[in-house]
């Protein structure tokens, strides 16, 4: 459909929003035109009006089972693009503005225990071969920056400064930012680009983490070998590359680190975005409160 495939030219060339944004984006306004067509015969977004819309939450909710938060996220997707198109002067009001968001319960960010990561990085025997010491980097380097997954993947040699120890990440929306690393991640990264060298000889890297194959890895690559590693640790529900962010960011406040600082290092537009791993510390201090105090 035009009317969406201009809106998602927007997000790629002007609002440079991420992969996965746009994806989601597209994916939402079809969904949303499927109903439309189904309601009235008709694709045409900018005529949809808030029952439209309200028709479109309950059949989402009740036929496909989604949550509210998932609900609440596709709607913010219709809400961006008919911002968009009133100030392209297409319309003259949003028809979300009158849809209410749907109540959710908070969830806090899942994280490793300190423990469990020290058992995988510092007991773990990886594989001397460049598998393992690639699959070690990568534990290692998402664990220690706090970086997206995406931003892993997209991670190239120049970007990393060993003898400053920091790296610049290419985040969402192109914003850049620099991670400090320590000695101890220099020593690994060096020691990791001469053994993919040699295993790759006379091809000139496109990226700074490479499968098997000598390529840029996929997310499913990423996220196949976090998930493999955090098994062998942790018995949490979710074992995605996202949680070493989370784990990141909540050994960080656990151990003293600025919220502010947090928010530069995790690349968040917002602070509020960061507070969210107060909620962790808070639990964690309460614990310890109920064990320590004698009238606790």
């Amino acid at each position: 459909m035009q009317q969406i495939e201009e809106f998602i030219d927007y997000l790629n060339k002007e609002k440079r929003s991420s992969k996965h944004t746009v994806t989601a984006y597209r994916n939402d306004l079809l969904q949303f035109a499927s109903h439309l067509h189904a309601l009235h015969d008709s694709v045409d977004l900018l005529k949809a009006d808030h029952h439209d819309i309200r028709s479109w939450v309950i059949s989402i909710m009740d036929d496909l089972g989604y949550d509210p938060r998932t609900v609440n996220r596709k709607v913010s997707a219709l809400r961006s693009y008919y911002k968009w198109q009133i100030a392209r002067e297409n319309i003259k009001a949003n028809p979300t503005a009158k849809v209410l968001s749907l109540k959710t319960k908070k969830k806090l960010p899942l994280f490793i225990e300190a423990e469990q990561m020290e058992a995988l990085l510092n007991t773990m025997e990886f594989d001397e071969g460049f598998s393992g010491i690639r699959d070690r980097m990568l534990i290692e380097l998402l664990y220690c920056t706090g970086m997206r997954r995406s931003e892993a993947i997209g991670l190239l040699d120049e970007d990393i400064e060993l003898s400053q120890r920091n790296l610049k990440v290419l985040g969402k929306r192109n914003k850049e930012r620099l991670i400090p690393f320590t000695q101890q991640m220099a020593q690994l990264i060096s020691k990791y680009q001469e053994t993919r060298d040699r295993q790759f000889p006379g091809i000139a890297p496109h990226a700074f983490l490479l499968n098997e194959k000598g390529q840029k890895m996929s997310d499913g690559f990423v996220y196949r070998k976090v998930n493999a590693y955090l098994r062998m640790v942790s018995t949490l529900e979710r074992k995605s590359p996202h949680i070493l962010r989370h784990t990141f960011a909540t050994h960080m406040l656990n151990n003293g680190a600025d919220l502010n600082a947090i928010k530069e290092l995790l690349g968040h537009a917002d602070l509020s975005a960061t507070q969210v791993y107060t909620h962790n510390t808070i639990d964690k201090l309460n614990k310890i409160y109920k064990q320590a105090h004698p009238r606790a």
